[in-house]
């Protein structure tokens, strides 16, 4: 201790300054040896750097990594919509809560894509078929029901630490009721006794039906997969195809593959594919999808009539 104190007094005056963690345990040696491996390292972690809180606010909150994470949700008109389109074109394959459907489509709550999406710039090009490859057909919706189902997934994956949650039931609506709902807008196409004879006993997971019944079967069939309560063949097989006007005397035609603002690809009568390039509205390019109907329709469903008409396809056995 004496050779100490002579070191420590021997050196040149400094200005006061606030003593280290270092001299702070000098200071106590003579201190029982306990209280200085006490005092000692919480002297160190007092001149520790602090770590920066933790990033806040929009949808993630605390912890939050990714863009889907970190910013505000849609207002609640855009969620519900994207909800609804969800539903209707993409649980088959994704399942009701993202993780995966029946139908072989991934996870999207762990999807790369889906969490450093911003407003739909990164999951629309895959809707209109740049996957198309790869099992994931291209899907004839407006580009703000492309961005409201992107906003609809940016809520999921938010919240998706939060556990997994029950399916909802959709067995709540009035079978009666179902059955005039069914007649008045379905029957001019539909029959229960026709295409849809014994669609409850084809289709026993009331999910999945109602999915089916409303989006016309659009989403079966894609991503391979089936097993139990897969959906059956499309109400309408046929393909969506597309008119591809290139001059006043020449005209394309064939199954729609991809489009999107700058290109559109079709396979032609002789199974050939042929892609355009588009500039605004040339070449004049006109979509035939078989289930318009079903598409324009769907703004115009009540909650009441999809739950009513649900239950009363449920009991076509």
């Amino acid at each position: 201790m004496k050779v100490m104190k002579v070191f420590l007094q021997g050196r040149p005056a400094r200005k006061a300054r606030r003593p280290t963690a270092f001299l702070h345990a000098l200071h106590v040696l003579h201190a029982p040896l306990w209280i200085v491996v006490t005092i000692f390292p919480i002297a160190l972690a007092a001149q520790a750097p602090q770590q920066p809180p933790a990033r806040g606010g929009g949808a993630g909150g605390a912890g939050a990594t990714y863009p889907a994470q970190q910013r505000p949700l849609a207002s609640a008109e855009v969620l519900a919509r994207g909800k609804t389109l969800y539903g209707i074109n993409c649980t088959s394959c994704h399942g009701a809560d993202a993780r995966g459907g029946d139908q072989g489509g991934p996870n999207l709550l762990r999807s790369q894509i889906v969490l450093n999406d911003q407003h739909g710039e990164l999951i629309m090009p895959i809707v209109r078929g740049e996957r198309a490859s790869k099992g994931m057909d291209p899907i004839n919706l407006p580009d703000a029901d492309i961005v409201a189902v992107a906003e609809y997934l940016h809520g999921l994956a938010a919240a998706g630490r939060r556990g997994a949650t029950m399916p909802p039931n959709v067995l709540v609506g009035d079978a009666p009721a179902g059955q005039a709902a069914f007649a008045a807008k379905c029957g001019a196409c539909h029959s229960a006794t026709g295409d849809l004879k014994a669609l409850g006993s084809r289709i026993p997971d009331a999910m999945t039906l109602q999915n089916f019944w409303i989006s016309g079967g659009r989403g079966s069939g894609r991503g391979g997969g089936g097993g139990a309560g897969a959906a059956p063949a499309p109400l309408n097989p046929k393909p969506t195809t597309v008119t591809v006007t290139v001059s006043p005397t020449q005209k394309v035609e064939g199954r729609l593959v991809r489009i999107d603002d700058f290109l559109v690809t079709l396979v032609d009568a002789d199974g050939n594919n042929r892609t355009f390039v588009r500039d605004g509205d040339r070449p004049k390019v006109d979509v035939h999808d078989p289930l318009e109907p079903h598409i324009q329709l769907l703004p115009k469903y009540t909650d009441k009539e999809i739950h009513d008409i649900t239950a009363y396809l449920v009991t076509l056995k």
